[in-house]
């Protein structure tokens, strides 16, 4: 889930526009992996003091379309904790459990 400074950028109409037009320049395939992405992952984490930047939020040059699974790689190569084998986040952010690959 959104950390509580950036829900309403989340919820906003500039970040629901953005997101969907990376997808589509994207071609909707994660740009690790080439597998079908749903996530779009800002390269320079959002923070208090830059979420009303909109060359940080709303630049392409700091988006990058993945995976699931990809993001969950981009976030343990931050140094933030990487997440437990079996488990992955959502395109909201939460943890859930990963399901099994075939």
């Amino acid at each position: 889930m959104a950390r509580d400074f950036a829900k309403s950028f989340y919820e906003s109409k500039e970040w629901r526009k953005c997101r969907a037009a990376y997808i589509k320049y994207a071609n909707g395939l994660c740009e690790r992996c080439g597998e079908a992405g749903n996530v779009v992952h800002h390269k320079i984490h959002l923070t208090p003091q830059n979420i009303n930047d909109p060359n940080i939020t709303l630049n392409f040059d700091n988006l990058k379309l993945v995976c699931q699974d990809c993001h969950a790689i981009e976030h343990s190569k931050d140094c933030e904790p990487a997440i437990k084998s079996g488990l992955r986040f959502t395109a909201n952010g939460d943890i859930i459990k990963a399901p099994l690959k075939k």
